[in-house]
């Protein structure tokens, strides 16, 4: 579950939220010493296999998406969705088609993550709130990520998360945190009421 990255991907966002999205850029290019993005890292020697650390850029393997980048919830060969509970990636086509029907343009802006990308989340959140308590509050730990375990979804942009939240749960889509209107997740049955949000990720 994402409490830092997915806001500013959307389009119409509160200027504390775009406040927060430049902090962010800027935690995500100091830490580490690198970039989180391919760019960050040149090639190995030829012939050479570069193990993966916390210092290889991530990439498309680790379910990474650049700033601001969508994809349609039915692209295929990507890991961020691939990896995601098959039930969930069924719910979200199936309300993306219907969305569509109503003019609403349903992007992925998250999905599956890697441990390595959600670490390194976590890491930025805690740069930019300068706690570790607050940055529960938007940033779960790679082990109780429910992205890292496929079963989290993170809806752009602006309208299609709002357009997610009124009528996602015809097919089981739940925001699951108040404080994230882009984070659902399959939290009942199809048709059925979905629980009230908790207040933010560090509610459990």
């Amino acid at each position: 579950m994402v409490r830092v990255p997915p806001m500013p991907r959307v389009t119409g966002r509160p200027a504390a939220v775009a406040v927060t999205s430049a902090l962010f850029a800027v935690a995500l290019a100091a830490l580490w010493g690198l970039s989180p993005g391919p760019a960050g890292g040149g090639e190995p020697p030829l012939g050479a296999t570069a193990p993966v650390t916390r210092f290889t850029p991530l990439d498309e393997e680790d379910g990474y998406l650049a700033e601001g980048e969508g994809v349609s919830p039915f692209a295929e060969g990507l890991p961020l969705l691939e990896r995601m509970d098959p039930e969930l990636l069924e719910a979200v086509r199936a309300a993306a088609a219907e969305a569509r029907e109503d003019g609403v343009d349903v992007v992925v802006t998250s999905g599956w993550r890697s441990e390595r990308y959600q670490r390194f989340l976590l890491d930025a959140a805690v740069t930019v709130y300068g706690s570790e308590e607050e940055a529960a509050r938007w940033v779960a730990s790679a082990e109780s990520s429910s992205h890292v375990s496929g079963d989290a979804v993170d809806i752009g942009r602006t309208d299609a998360a709002d357009w997610m939240g009124r009528f996602g749960d015809a097919h089981g889509l739940c925001r699951t945190y108040a404080n994230e209107m882009w984070h659902f997740e399959l939290a009942a049955g199809p048709g059925g009421a979905c629980p009230a949000p908790r207040a933010d990720a560090s509610a459990g």
